[in-house]
C-alpha cells in the first residue's frame, strides 16, 4: 500500500499539532482540556507554545490530544 493511500485514511493528515491544540483550546478552554486529559501543560500556566513543546517531546500525551481532536472534530 502506498503512503498516499495510508494518508487518505488518516484523519490528521494535513493538520499540524499547533492547529490541533489551538482548535481544542478554542472549544474546551484550558480548564476543559485539563479535565479531559490530565497533563500539566494544560493545568499549570498553559499556553499554546508550552503545550506544543511538551507534546512534541511526549508521544503518549500527543496521542491522547490527537485522539481527542479526532473524536471531537471528525
Amino acid at each position: 500500500m502506498s503512503d498516499n493511500n495510508q494518508q487518505a485514511n488518516n484523519p490528521l493528515h494535513g493538520v499540524t499539532l499547533e492547529q490541533v491544540v489551538t482548535k481544542l483550546q478554542g472549544k474546551y478552554g484550558w480548564e476543559g482540556l485539563a479535565q479531559r486529559i490530565n497533563i500539566n501543560c494544560f493545568k499549570s500556566d498553559p499556553s499554546i507554545k508550552s503545550s506544543l513543546k511538551f507534546l512534541r517531546r511526549t508521544p503518549w500525551a500527543r496521542e491522547k490530544v490527537e485522539s481527542l481532536f479526532v473524536h471531537t472534530f471528525k
